[in-house]
């Protein structure tokens, strides 16, 4: 079984009368758990769509794409919503937290989700809050955190249902450079410390010393383009 996350010559178009577009064109890759590689590119190059479909969003229009060895290039709806809830965590551009839940209820709605709350679920949140220096900020609400805490937040509730894959997008993108370089490290911190399959999409190539690949997306065109510099 290939363990991680891998897509094997996945194209995406879409049909406007007689005029075909593609936002993908035969991509391939493979990330490994423990691994974490950024996607760049300019805008309009493919890299939301690109998401979209590793994140089981979206279907592909040919190819394969597995997460430790299952394919779910062909699932239903309700497969692809399981796909996502289980085996998939995301962390967005902005935290979207929700207003009325504290810190650590953040997380255990997400296991609300897919049935009761245990007390190992509830361990397991603040563990998790804790490794990323929210320990003492687990009844805080939204507007009572920095930018960077509730991203933190956002990072640990992606984390939350022990997916085997994580998928950031832009998750940099609000904040300065100091919490910038804050919230990446502790990305890369957790995907190695938990064997997580990742991949962030972003624009601020100064992030790339946290990654171990660099991929560039160009026309829906993948490939490495260099190994990262160390940082």
């Amino acid at each position: 079984m290939a363990q991680g996350l891998h897509l094997r010559d996945v194209t995406q178009y879409y049909l406007d009368g007689d005029q075909r577009t593609t936002a993908l064109n035969h991509v391939s890759l493979s990330v490994l758990p423990g691994e974490f590689v950024a996607v760049i590119g300019p805008s309009g190059s493919g890299k939301s769509t690109f998401l979209s479909v590793a994140g089981a969003l979206l279907q592909p229009t040919e190819g394969e794409i597995e997460i430790n060895g299952k394919s779910y290039s062909k699932a239903t709806d309700r497969e692809l919503s399981q796909i996502r809830l289980k085996e998939i965590g995301f962390i967005m551009q902005t935290s979207n937290l929700v207003p009325y839940l504290n810190a650590l209820q953040q997380l255990l709605v997400v296991k609300k989700m897919s049935g009761r709350i245990t007390s190992a679920d509830k361990v397991f949140a603040s563990k998790l809050l804790e490794e990323l220096g929210l320990g003492d900020k687990l009844s805080r609400y939204p507007e009572e955190l920095s930018g960077g805490e509730r991203q933190r937040v956002a990072i640990a509730r992606a984390f939350m249902n022990d997916p085997q894959v994580i998928l950031a997008d832009e998750p940099t993108a609000s904040l300065d450079t100091a919490r910038s370089h804050e919230v990446t490290s502790l990305i890369a911190q957790e995907v190695k410390a938990r064997k997580k399959a990742a991949v962030m999409v972003t624009h601020d190539e100064r992030m790339l010393t946290y990654v171990d690949k660099v991929y560039r997306m160009e026309d829906g065109v993948l490939s490495q383009v260099a190994e990262p510099a160390v940082g």
